[in-house]
């Protein structure tokens, strides 16, 4: 079972995919949000499913969404594998470095990416993407962390290198925030349909020609670790949306081109599908 949401921005409607078919979630909920999530929405979704209660729906031409609706909050990790700190420049990092994307950057997997106005070092990021399903804050266990997580998503860090390193005192919101620079999905998967998060297959191509290639096992942190981290420093709420890193590979290093208009962007986390991005100047 993958959920996902189709239709224009800002007025798409859920659709679960199962075994090729698609099926309209609206029963159930309005959305796939926050209170859908909470309310142990997508075990009531493989309920509903196995038992016949949602009609089939055709999606033919329509615009994929992110399979998530906009998130109250968009955490992201750095430097969170090993060998990407070091095509950084930087040392690993002892503990998880929190930084923040707005969540109005979400957009689809197959929307357009829009390099900004003076850009000239716009960079992608494929990453695993955490949906929290619970309220989370001082969790004690690693346990509790992965109670909290509802799924799993491809998610894109998009970063312009200029404008978050190259600024007076370190801007790197300002390069983080622009808009379109966190394409989602194409599918939410359920966490109890991803057995293991730390051993799935990692990769990004920029028009065709490979350019990340790693596991989620080469974490320095992983999923539980990040969530009971977070929990002892802010409130995670159901909806948010938390990036847990980049692998090596990215324009950063030197050995690739930034993004121009034109490129195509794809990156895709196994079983969690993937995404295609058309660069266009802003």
């Amino acid at each position: 079972m993958k959920l996902m949401r189709v239709g224009v921005f800002g007025q798409e409607t859920p659709v679960v995919l199962c075994d090729g078919r698609y099926y309209d979630l609206r029963p159930l909920t309005p959305d796939i949000d926050g209170t859908f999530l909470e309310s142990d929405g997508l075990h009531r979704a493989q309920i509903a499913l196995d038992s016949g209660e949602l009609p089939t729906v055709e999606i033919t031409g329509q615009r994929i969404g992110a399979p998530i609706a906009r998130p109250g909050a968009v955490h992201c990790i750095g430097q969170n594998y090993a060998a990407h700190a070091a095509e950084s420049g930087a040392v690993p990092p002892d503990e998880p470095i929190l930084f923040h994307k707005l969540p109005n950057t979400v957009v689809g997997p197959y929307d357009e990416i829009e390099i900004p106005v003076g850009s000239w070092r716009t960079d992608w990021e494929v990453e695993l993407g955490i949906v929290v399903g619970r309220r989370a804050h001082y969790l004690e266990t690693l346990g509790e962390a992965r109670g909290c997580v509802a799924g799993f998503v491809t998610s894109n860090d998009v970063s312009e290198r200029a404008f978050q390193l190259g600024r007076p005192g370190g801007q790197w919101a300002k390069g983080k925030c622009c808009p379109t620079f966190n394409p989602v999905g194409p599918w939410l998967v359920p966490a109890f349909a991803v057995p293991d998060p730390g051993v799935l297959e990692i990769r990004s191509w920029v028009n065709a020609e490979p350019r990340q290639a790693s596991k989620t096992s080469d974490m320095i942190f992983n999923v539980a670790e990040i969530v009971r981290h977070l929990s002892q420093f802010l409130v995670l709420e159901p909806g948010d949306l938390i990036n847990t890193g980049t692998p090596e590979g990215v324009a950063l290093s030197g050995r690739f081109d930034y993004l121009r208009p034109e490129d195509v962007v794809e990156v895709e986390v196994s079983g969690l599908g993937r995404q295609r991005n058309v660069c266009k100047r802003a």
